[in-house]
């Protein structure tokens, strides 16, 4: 996984990468309005998120997820807030985004291992 010191230097890289569309989260789905796509959990994968703070308050938290579909053909970025501003929902879509993220702490490569 790649790091980033901002979330638009994160944005920016992932849009040269191909991730064009535009997406958004709404209740149990993931929306590129652009194309009228709506994508349930099952339609799409999690290919890479990053997460960052506010300079100025820790409350100010985004994380950006790295988002394709092979059924739609569709490479896209979501931005969305956790802490404080998190959505708080209990959908299938955000299930699936936290679920990755867990699983992908649990399993980094560079996690000490306890001998």
């Amino acid at each position: 996984m790649r790091s980033y010191e901002t979330l638009v230097d994160a944005t920016n890289d992932l849009l040269k990468r191909g991730y064009t569309a535009n997406l958004s989260l709404d209740g149990d789905t993931i929306d590129d309005n652009a194309q009228n796509i709506h994508m349930r959990a099952d339609d799409f994968e999690i290919d890479e998120f990053y997460r960052f703070e506010g300079a100025s308050n820790p409350d100010d938290m985004s994380i950006i997820y790295a988002v394709s579909s092979p059924k739609y053909n569709l490479k896209g970025v979501l931005i969305n807030a956790y802490g404080t501003y998190a959505d708080n929902s209990e959908s299938a879509i955000v299930a699936k985004l936290h679920h990755h993220q867990v699983s992908n702490n649990l399993h980094r490569e560079d996690r000490p291992t306890s001998d």
